[in-house]
């Protein structure tokens, strides 16, 4: 049986399933994302089933029900509207500032102060109409503090930024500064001053397609607008004195505020939990289709895209070389060696110093990856900080409390081999790939094959079987059929298909006389 016919049978078995439920049809191709932001259509009513013109009441509830729909929908656009906090839509010409830990806690051993800069320029360089006019490395000892640096070394840093016409902001590469801080230094620079935080949320802002990538970005949000109200309240006292209580409320307009910041992360959650909802009942539609989930992941701008579509062979697939390209989830088909389909999910890319409440707010969209049969994690094993990016997605995999197996069982693949010579893995179970040339790919979808009969307790088996029996037939409707190999002058046939240890278990006993053996 070719592959062709495989895939006309696969689609049936996973339509059936799928038609069982009274859902929509499932279909492994082509990508989708995995956001559930789309409503599920409900099933056509049969014929006979009363399906003429609905009673009154029946009309009225309707009615109430899209008017209840039209609400949320315009509640949602009203959270979806435009962030107070993005940058405005002109160009930003941007000075890179970084501080470099002497020594102490705060100092990584395993990169440099010109290889994080080097990231940090690569950042702001996936956003369009931004431009690097400089990087500086200045030393500090302590970058917590009030002002990062010490004395002379920020004013010699100011003087330099003064200096700088055309400069219109500055990125200060630290994970987050305080709201004091971004005062402090805004004064003294005379322009807006943002942090890996407010840049990385702001490319998050950008590529994010889906409602519940936006939802998640408006989300991450909260946490800086409370800053900022914060800061804000202080200049107003500053400014005016007196006072802060807002005429005949009974509240300070920092109370005020920060209700209304505590009803719309209320929101934003609400909505998102509707979404997670929508998006458990797509993912008990797949299982029902009986396709084995891998998802892939590895740290941002690591090759896992290009390796999908290797893997898949989807043309649709465009990586791009920019960091954080992919942001929602989308799933692809494939096959492995012995033509089990199986569904890849490509996630969200991993950083350095990815602040824990940005990570937080993807939680939904991460959640996804517990439910999976396979971890794949793509390693740019050409990149100078490879064993750093190991080190984070590792530690943010740890920190999604997924299933121990899942970790365990990770393969890891070192992508990109291309552009080494005679490269060879140190790590015992690692794979080299070329996602760009194909090299090693066959190996790779073994080792996923191998995995997923493990994690999913499936065998690989050929059965001999009499046609006239009922045998075909139950394995059609209790196993994926691979091959059928048919004997005419026998009357029997050799089936090769994939099973269950339960299903097969109720095979022997159903057939005890079948003839079986393990591929």
């Amino acid at each position: 049986m070719g592959p062709g016919r495989l895939s006309w049978s696969l689609l049936l078995r996973c339509r059936r399933a799928a038609a069982a439920l009274g859902a929509p049809r499932c279909r492994p191709l082509p990508a989708r994302p995995l956001s559930a932001a789309a409503p599920l259509r409900a099933p056509l009513r049969p014929p006979g089933s009363g399906g003429g013109a609905p009673r009154n009441g029946a009309a009225g509830a309707g009615g109430e029900e899209e008017e209840e729909e039209e609400e949320e929908e315009a509640a949602l656009e009203e959270l979806l509207g435009p962030s107070p906090l993005a940058p405005g839509p002109g160009a930003q010409r941007v000075a890179i500032v970084h501080p470099a830990v002497k020594w102490g806690p705060q100092k990584s051993p395993l990169t440099t102060a010109e290889l994080q800069i080097a990231e940090a320029v690569a950042l702001v360089d996936t956003l369009q109409n931004w431009t690097v006019l400089d990087k500086i490395i200045i030393p500090t000892k302590t970058p917590k503090k009030k002002f990062v640096f010490g004395k002379g070394n920020f004013q010699l840093l100011t003087e330099k930024i003064k200096k700088m016409p055309r400069v219109t902001a500055v990125f200060l590469n630290v994970e987050r500064i305080s709201s004091l801080t971004k005062k402090e230094l805004e004064g003294a620079w005379g322009v807006p001053v943002f942090d890996r935080y407010t840049v990385v949320l702001h490319i998050f802002r950008c590529n994010a397609r889906t409602k519940e990538a936006k939802l998640q970005v408006a989300l991450a949000e909260i946490p800086l607008l409370r800053s900022n109200l914060k800061n804000e309240l202080s200049q107003r006292d500053q400014q005016r004195g007196g006072s802060r209580y807002i005429m005949g409320s009974g509240e300070t307009f920092l109370e005020t505020q920060n209700r209304v910041l505590k009803e719309r992360e209320l929101k934003i959650r609400n909505a998102l939990e509707k979404l997670r909802r929508k998006r458990t009942l797509l993912r008990a539609q797949r299982r029902k289709c009986e396709f084995p989930m891998v998802s892939v992941m590895g740290y941002t701008n690591c090759g896992k895209t290009t390796l999908i579509k290797a893997l898949t062979g989807e043309a649709g697939l465009q990586p791009r070389d920019q960091l954080f390209a992919t942001l929602d989830i989308t799933a692809h088909a494939g096959y492995l060696p012995s033509h089990m389909a199986v569904i890849y999910v490509d996630t969200i890319g991993f950083l350095t110093d990815l602040p824990h409440n940005l990570v937080e707010s993807f939680s939904a969209t991460l959640e996804e990856v517990a439910y999976s049969d396979l971890i794949v994690h793509v390693r740019d094993i050409t990149h100078p900080e490879t064993i750093l990016q190991k080190a984070t997605v590792l530690s943010v995999l740890r920190n999604l409390n997924l299933p121990s197996h899942l970790l365990d069982s990770m393969v890891e693949v070192h992508n990109k081999v291309d552009l080494m010579e005679r490269y060879k893995p140190a790590e015992e179970n690692a794979l080299a790939v070329s996602a760009l040339h194909g090299h090693g790919l066959e190996e790779l979808k073994q080792e996923i094959e191998k995995k997923i009969l493990t994690a999913t307790g499936k065998k690989i088996l050929t059965v001999n079987i009499n046609l006239e029996g009922p045998q075909l037939s139950w394995l059609y409707k209790e196993a994926t059929v691979q091959e059928v190999e048919v004997m005419p002058e026998d009357g029997r046939a050799r089936v090769k298909v994939i099973i269950s240890s339960s299903a097969f278990g109720r095979y022997k006993n159903l057939f005890p006389n079948s003839k079986i053996f393990m591929s």
